[in-house]
């Protein structure tokens, strides 16, 4: 359990996002107890306990789509009988073997990293801005030249007014963060974009780039200026567009077509390939039933 609460720990510093799974309830027999945790990463590794083969595939699929959408969701790895053929409004029901009796509730939640903002200025506006950022609870760092980090997951704000924009905004296009502005004139900001064009930066890239930053509030102030920013980013945020942006590569899985238990759609799925197609099997009991109803299927066709 500390080793669990360590990582998660180390995760939120390190602002990446995960899922952890908590088994609630169990049934045996099972080898998981009730409490058991584990961590879930957004490319599909599990660091802890959650359950044997039979519960690991589900829970991986189902914690991987959470990190995708947001949302926390409880699962019943077992049948529906098991629980006096009543399911609770809510839960999602994944068959998770054809031999063990078991049955796990597993609640899983995401984990997501608060946005980070890179602002890169000195001016008043950007330190407006970071404070407005803070309030929210974004993490955010200033940078006063080139020397900034970010990376995909990143809102970036160049608000360096003159002062090496074209050499800054190259730096921060190379990074393809999630969001890029560029505070200045439309007549300023096609200047620097028309600059970096000569320079060979990819289209695609510049044609991410916003000019000017923030909402379109008429004429305002620089601490207006700030706050047009910010409500963009929130506006963005709310829509849904960073998360589009995350980079999250699942794990594949397939069904077992014998028991319907969800299994990993590798080599340690006792594969079978038929007539063109590859099937998985949660042991070797499903795959040799599996591999006896073809047979018997193929010996009638011919006979036919």
């Amino acid at each position: 359990m500390r080793t669990v609460i360590e990582e998660a720990a180390e995760l939120t510093r390190t602002g990446q996002p995960f899922a952890l799974a908590t088994v609630v309830w169990r049934r045996g027999p099972s080898s998981s107890q009730q409490g058991s945790r584990a961590i879930i990463t957004a490319d599909g590794q599990l660091h802890g306990w959650i359950g044997g083969a039979c519960a690991e595939p589900a829970v991986l699929r189902e914690a991987t789509q959470a990190i995708i959408d947001g949302n926390a969701r409880l699962l019943l790895l077992g049948t529906p009988e098991q629980f006096s053929g009543h399911v609770p409004e809510g839960m999602t029901v994944v068959p998770i073997s054809c031999q063990s009796e078991g049955a796990l509730e597993v609640f899983i939640e995401p984990v997501l990293p608060a946005p980070h903002l890179v602002i890169v200025g000195e001016s008043p506006m950007a330190h407006t801005l970071a404070s407005l950022a803070e309030v929210l609870g974004w993490r955010t760092e200033m940078a006063s030249g080139e020397d900034f980090v970010a990376d995909e997951r990143s809102m970036v704000v160049v608000a360096t007014q003159g002062h090496h924009d074209e050499a800054v905004l190259e730096r921060a296009v190379a990074a393809r963060p999630a969001y890029l502005g560029l505070v200045g004139s439309q007549r300023r900001g096609t200047a620097v974009l028309g600059y970096l064009a000569d320079r060979g930066v990819p289209a695609d890239q510049l044609d991410r780039v916003r000019v000017p930053a923030g909402l379109d509030l008429g004429r305002t102030t620089h601490p207006e200026i700030a706050v047009a920013i910010l409500a963009e980013l929130v506006q963005l945020r709310a829509s849904g567009f960073f998360s589009e942006r995350t980079v999250v590569t699942p794990a594949e899985h397939a069904t077992d077509p014998v028991c319907g238990m969800t299994v990993a759609a590798d080599g340690s799925s006792h594969p079978l390939d038929h007539d063109g197609a590859t099937y998985y099997f949660c042991g070797l009991s499903c795959r040799g039933s599996f591999s006896k109803s073809m047979k018997e299927a193929d010996a009638d066709q011919e006979r036919v």
